[in-house]
């Protein structure tokens, strides 16, 4: 549905008319209890989006839009299992790899919780033996370092939550190569010893081509220093493609599938999380995808003035459409959180940017 043409949407362009031109002192001086008034609490999430240029009105109508174009029908297709994806004809649902709660996950009337529930046990047995040192190097000392060799999603997510974890790291030091250009991965690589050296390689297809190629840079600087038959001890591959990843010299056991149903930028939330679950642990890893559950369920099922997720998103309308802002800002307020501007503008980039809709007409709108 065009939200062009619903009702809301005519009447927040009459609203914008209106209200453009107030400041947002004014908004404050006009209701000192504005600071308690646009706040939504969550858990230990406490959200204030007064200081924007809105009011009680902007927000009825914001919400009343998401009713016309039917958000809680989309949402509750999303979480079904339907096919959303229209494009590509997949269903979305990168969700169920962090929920605990359902028995079932059915796509394409195939029940995956079994799958889903072994792909994680794997990761959390692989955790365990590099952690505790039981997994050797081909010369019988254990891991230390990790490198994930990735692009654009299988870079992004996982970097960007390690280093905003920090705090729960291991001893294990965890470092991300996506550049292809020659400097990134031999700066990375002149520190490391092979012989304590675990490589992590993440690609849905195993034919991307920054990805391979860095790959066979590793590969090829490994097997100077140790023999070609160490590498299943050393390389591990994150991808769907079995027998690409065993032609490269990895071991079927360590081998971690995900699935076309999970989108790359949201695929830390798969096994291209196992860096993740190696830099802090794998408990500390679960404590992480339930923490993403409650915020679906939160997602699901909260009424939309309180819905975080959806509160943001019709923020973000209001600004593009009809303030016509170009530009958003996204401030870290931790150290923690430097990488997560970068993580976010893919995310943004890949499922907003968009020139036609799912009906193949032009889109005339943000």
């Amino acid at each position: 549905m065009n939200p062009t043409r619903t009702t809301a949407w005519k009447q927040l362009q009459e609203h914008y008319k209106d209200t453009k031109d107030i400041h947002i002192k004014a908004l404050f001086s006009e209701n000192p209890n504005r600071g308690e008034e646009f706040v939504i609490r969550f858990n230990d999430l406490y959200v204030d989006y007064s200081k924007n240029r809105i009011d009680h009105k902007t927000v009825d109508l914001l919400v009343e839009l998401a009713n016309e174009i039917d958000l809680k029908k989309a949402i509750d297709a999303y979480f079904d299992g339907d096919v959303i994806n229209a494009t590509e004809k997949r269903a979305v649902q990168h969700m169920a790899l962090r929920d605990n709660k359902r028995d079932k996950i059915i796509i394409n009337n195939e029940n995956l919780k079994p799958e889903i529930d072994a792909v994680k046990l794997k990761i959390k047995d692989f955790c365990q033996k590099i952690v505790n040192g039981s997994h050797k190097g081909y010369s019988g000392k254990a891991i230390q370092n990790v490198v994930n060799i990735g692009i654009g999603g299988s870079d992004l997510g996982p970097v960007m939550v390690t280093e905003a974890l920090s705090f729960y790291k291991n001893y294990l030091k965890v470092h991300y190569l996506s550049n292809v250009d020659g400097d990134h991965i031999f700066e990375k690589l002149k520190d490391l010893d092979p012989e304590t050296t675990l490589f992590i390689v993440v690609s849905k297809t195993f034919t991307t081509q920054e990805t391979i190629s860095n790959a066979n840079t590793a590969k090829k600087w490994f097997i100077s220093q140790a023999s070609e038959s160490a590498i299943p001890k050393h390389f591990v591959a994150v991808s769907s493609s079995v027998e690409k990843a065993i032609e490269f010299g990895i071991d079927t056991e360590n081998i971690f599938p995900f699935w076309n149903w999970v989108g790359g930028r949201f695929s830390l939330w798969s096994s291209v999380g196992l860096s993740i679950a190696l830099s802090i642990g794998y408990d500390n890893y679960e404590a992480l995808l339930e923490g993403a559950s409650e915020m679906d369920e939160h997602f699901k099922t909260e009424s939309f003035d309180k819905n975080l997720p959806v509160v943001q998103a019709l923020l973000s309308v209001w600004y593009n459409n009809f303030y016509n802002a170009e530009t958003e800002a996204i401030i870290p307020y931790t150290q923690y959180l430097s990488r997560f501007s970068a993580y976010l503008q893919q995310g943004i980039m890949e499922s907003n940017g968009k020139s036609v809709d799912r009906n193949g007409n032009p889109v005339e709108y943000q």
